[in-house]
């Protein structure tokens, strides 16, 4: 099957069972100061799962983008992607197991058409300690339903991963794992959750490709959690039941929520029978592109290929949602997917036009789905090239640092210089070209060995042993920005969240109409809003922000909002967000009197203050660029 028909399909049986269809939200959150992207799901839906009421109702079912920064590393494998959609269905008060599993498994089954016996399952064994019962409910159902389908589906209790390798399949089709794998909640395992956190047990659906054996590599035996990649996950159903309390234990919630994630790519290679994840079409014309382009075959430089089929396709879809290459936050990340893209383009032969060829494949891959990225099409080829550009002049003055640099070591093919002089490429050396010019370390030992420069035995241990420490430095200048989760709704978050939107208002009036949204983040402590304006406010202009702010504030208008079609919401003149994607119905948060003097009107989910008094004295701190074309804004009330 193709990738739009498994998605058309899911949504569509799902709207069939009185489910309402949402737009993907942004990859970029645009009021979430604790992640980067959105990397689930989940993650727009958890403001209802945890209680507020959804606009559409309490069936919901979407395709949600998504990107996660970890995989990076991992991407070269048959199945790590950066980008990925996540088919979502959520039960918000409303249905629960018997539905959710029915109704999965007939779409995998029915409408997709994977063979049942190819399908293996997980429930949750329980846990003793937190007074949480395994859960027979679902792993009746599965049996149940394996039965309707002449299959003897036999129930075995693996308990841990590690248990997984030591004992194995046990011919076993149901299979109950701990909580490490089979339990979520937003902090981990029922131990880790604090009092008032909802969780609960989940059940995982793996697909079997039989061909692929087993490699003891990654432990004894194979079981459905091992990573060789006989067995790939494609769905898993949470069913969010319960809330510890101070005591310690867990009691059952009023509102029992399900939240379903299934990987849309995923689902689609099962379809095809194909481990490899990249032989799925949306993927596999960004291959035939680069097979196009360099002549050479995907069998070849599987790995190479793999890495600019999927940092190409992430990166278009960033753009799209506003983000431009930098040295920090989204654009730190989208830099490092085109830099390591435009490399492996290198080894290719690829010395020109990469991102521009590629991103035309994904655009037309995806543009039936995501009609935004044809409309903003040269915007996007704009971004990539002006990137591409910048970073083959970054290579071009590393291989000439890099000649510097080596003049004075040891060249077997040259005359040589006196013994006491005579030195090595060292790990170091290569490290520093790395950190300080951009230029790669395969490239380093590549250049050294075209150029015969002796290159130090183990150069790659120290190398990475400096990568290690430049990370950790990341990591600790970083700490609390790269964290999954959603922001917290407190009391101080709520008046900065509302300040935000009457900022927002100001900056337009006093800048123009161009002015348009592109980010925000918010803490209890403060807010950063990035904005599109090509110039640097004046003292002049910021203070006219502020006072404007202020005076909106004093006057203490109340704050509400009504629930109203997409279309009657911008044409009563709300504001949005660029690159956000609203569903049909959305809350019109507005400032003022509705029907009469009012403020301000902007698309929002909330939360917000009653009335603009509560906020506080409003302080612009900082004004400087976030990027080209974009300023942003830093502040705080007092």
């Amino acid at each position: 099957m193709k990738t739009h028909e498994v998605r058309e399909k899911y949504l569509n049986y799902f709207k069939n069972n009185q489910h309402a269809i949402i737009p993907s939200a942004s990859i970029v959150p645009q009021e979430d100061p604790t992640t980067l992207f959105t990397g689930s799901g989940m993650q727009p839906m958890l403001q209802f799962l945890l209680g507020e009421t959804h606009p559409e109702g309490v069936r919901i079912v979407d395709s949600q983008t998504c990107f996660r920064a970890e995989d990076i590393d991992d991407v070269g494998d048959n199945r790590h992607t950066t980008f990925f959609e996540m088919l979502g269905n959520w039960s918000l008060g409303d249905y629960f197991k018997n539905d959710q599993l029915n109704w999965f498994f007939e779409f995998l089954t029915s409408e997709v058409g994977l063979d049942p016996k190819k399908l293996f399952v997980t429930a949750f064994i329980g846990d003793k300690d937190a007074g949480i019962e395994k859960d027979e409910e679902a792993a009746e159902i599965w049996k149940r339903l394996f039965k309707a389908k002449g299959i003897d589906a036999k129930v075995v209790d693996i308990g841990s991963e590690e248990d997984g390798y030591k004992n194995g399949m046990q011919d076993g089709r149901i299979f109950y794992y701990d909580s490490k794998k089979n339990w979520w909640s937003r902090a981990g395992v029922p131990s880790n959750m604090p009092a008032g956190e909802p969780g609960g047990p989940d059940s995982e659906v793996f697909y079997e490709f039989d061909y692929i054996e087993h490699d003891p590599s990654f432990g004894l035996h194979c079981h459905p959690n091992c990573d060789c990649g006989r067995y790939m996950e494609i769905g898993n159903s949470v069913f969010m039941q319960y809330q510890k309390q101070a005591d310690g234990s867990f009691k059952e919630l009023d509102q029992k929520n399900i939240d379903f994630g299934g990987g849309l790519e995923r689902i689609t290679a099962a379809s095809i029978d194909s481990a490899d994840m990249f032989k799925i079409d949306v993927l596999w014309n960004i291959i035939l592109k680069l097979q196009d382009l360099t002549g050479k075959k995907y069998q070849d430089h599987v790995v190479a290929k793999r890495v600019i089929a999927d940092h190409l396709r992430s990166a278009v879809f960033m753009a799209v949602d506003g983000v431009v290459p930098t040295n920090t936050a989204q654009g730190y990340v989208m830099r490092r997917l085109l830099r390591r893209a435009i490399r492996r383009g290198y080894e290719l032969g690829i010395e020109s036009n990469l991102t521009t060829e590629v991103a035309q494949v994904v655009i037309d891959e995806y543009q039936q789905t995501y009609p935004e990225l044809e409309t903003n099409k040269q915007l996007i080829i704009e971004v990539l090239r002006t990137e591409e550009n910048l970073f083959r002049k970054t290579l071009e003055r590393g291989i000439h640092e890099f000649t510097k640099r080596t003049s004075e070591l040891d060249f077997s093919k040259r005359p040589p210089v006196p013994t006491g002089q005579r030195t090595e490429l060292t790990g170091k050396l290569v490290f520093t070209l790395f950190d300080t010019y951009g230029f790669p370390a395969e490239l380093s030992i590549e250049e050294a060995e075209k150029e015969g420069v002796k290159i130090q035995v183990g150069w790659k241990k120290d190398f990475d042993k400096l990568m290690l420490q430049q990370k950790d430095r990341s990591r600790t200048a970083t700490a609390g920005q790269f964290k999954g989760g959603l922001a917290e709704h407190s009391e101080a978050t709520t008046k900065y969240h509302t300040a935000t939107h009457l900022m927002y208002k100001a900056l337009r009036n006093v800048l123009g109409d161009h002015v348009v949204q592109r980010g925000s983040n918010i803490t209890n402590e403060r807010l950063r809003f990035d904005f599109s304006h090509g110039d640097k406010m004046t003292p002049e202009q910021i203070a006219k922000v502020e006072a404007m702010v202020n005076e909106v504030i004093q006057k203490d208008m109340p704050v509400a909002y009504k629930e109203m079609s997409k279309d009657d919401a911008f044409s009563v003149g709300a504001l949005g967000a660029f690159g956000e994607k609203y569903p049909d119905t959305v809350k019109v948060y507005t400032v003022g009197d509705p029907d009469g003097d009012y403020y301000s009107k902007e698309i929002c989910g909330g939360p917000h203050v009653k009335h603009t008094g509560l906020i506080g004295k409003f302080k612009i701190i900082k004004e400087e660029s976030s990027s080209a074309g974009v300023r942003r804004i830093k502040a705080v009330v007092e």
